[in-house]
């Protein structure tokens, strides 16, 4: 079953001007340490961020609380296993909301999607409730980094 949705669309260009004036003061706040490594270390820097802010405000509003009811920007992050799929993982407060929203016998699985188009950043997060007994069946995404 569906327990949340969400979508966000960023601009890149706006997430470049923000790089550009706060720089790491902006970056460290809002991006784990693996979200920087990976944004620094491609061509498109300001659209990988982008991305991963799109997908930060996605999973916000699938959780059901968006960015201003007590989840931190690093609560939600992004990674990719090793065929570039994005796989989000949250943490903290965003953690224990997910655990409230999933309904009991059930295990959450957060799917996301991420695209560019310049200046657009787009993120579409989908939030799945499967009873534990399908989950065994499901290869945990988290292993095959």
């Amino acid at each position: 079953m569906i327990i949340g949705i969400g979508t966000d669309l960023c601009n890149i260009e706006r997430i470049e001007r923000t790089l550009e004036r706060f720089g790491d003061r902006f970056r460290t706040r809002v991006f784990t340490d693996i979200e920087r490594r990976k944004a620094e270390g491609r061509r498109d820097t300001a659209g990988t961020y982008a991305k991963r802010w799109a997908a930060k405000e996605a999973c916000s509003k699938a959780l059901g609380t968006g960015l201003r009811m007590g989840i931190a920007w690093k609560d939600m992050s992004v990674t990719n296993l090793q065929t570039g799929q994005p796989v989000m993982h949250v943490t903290g407060w965003a953690a224990e909301r997910l655990r409230e929203l999933t309904p009991e016998g059930h295990e959450a699985i957060i799917h996301v999607t991420l695209t560019d188009d310049h200046p657009w950043a787009q993120a579409f997060v989908v939030i799945e409730a499967l009873p534990e007994e399908d989950t065994r069946l499901t290869p945990d995404p988290h292993t095959l980094m």
